[in-house]
C-alpha cells in the first residue's frame, strides 16, 4: 500500500458501496421526515437541525487525514437529507416546480465538476491531489 492509499478518504465504489448508499439515504430521509412530522419540530427547524449537522460532520471529515467509516458515511446520509429537504422546501413552501428545481440543481453540479476537473484534471475521486495532500506525500506542486 503506498503513502497515497492512505490518504485515501473515500471507500472503494462496489457493488456493497451502492448497497449501502440507497440503504444510509432511505433511511436517513425517513428520519428527517420523522423529526418533521412524527416529533413536530416541523421542517424549518429540521432543516437548521440537519444543515448544522451536516456542516459539523463534513468539518470532521475535511479534517480526518484517512477514510474513517463512520464519518464518511455520516456526511453521505446527512447530504442526502439537506438535498431532500432543501428540495421539499423549495417545492413545498415556495412553489418551485420539481423541473426548474432540477435543472438549478443540475447547473450547480455542472459547475461543481467544471471546476473540480480545471482544478485536479480528473474526476476521479480516488486521485484528488490538493495541496495538503502534497504536502503530506512529499509531492511537489
Amino acid at each position: 500500500m503506498t503513502s497515497r492509499d492512505w490518504l485515501t478518504k473515500v471507500p472503494a465504489i462496489t457493488a456493497v458501496f451502492w448497497v449501502i448508499k440507497v440503504l444510509s439515504t432511505t433511511i436517513g430521509e425517513t428520519f428527517a421526515d420523522y423529526l418533521a412530522v412524527n416529533v413536530g419540530l416541523g421542517p424549518a427547524v429540521t432543516d437548521v437541525i440537519m444543515l448544522a449537522l451536516l456542516v459539523g460532520a463534513l468539518v470532521v471529515q475535511f479534517r480526518t487525514r484517512q477514510y474513517t467509516p463512520w464519518i464518511y458515511w455520516l456526511c453521505v446520509v446527512l447530504v442526502s437529507i439537506v438535498g431532500t429537504q432543501l428540495t421539499d422546501f423549495f417545492t413545498d413552501t415556495l412553489g418551485v416546480s420539481l423541473y426548474v428545481s432540477t435543472a438549478v440543481f443540475t447547473v450547480v453540479l455542472a459547475v461543481v465538476f467544471i471546476v473540480w476537473y480545471r482544478q485536479e484534471r480528473t474526476l476521479a475521486i480516488t486521485s484528488i491531489d490538493t495541496l495538503a495532500a502534497r504536502r503530506s506525500t512529499g509531492a511537489r506542486s
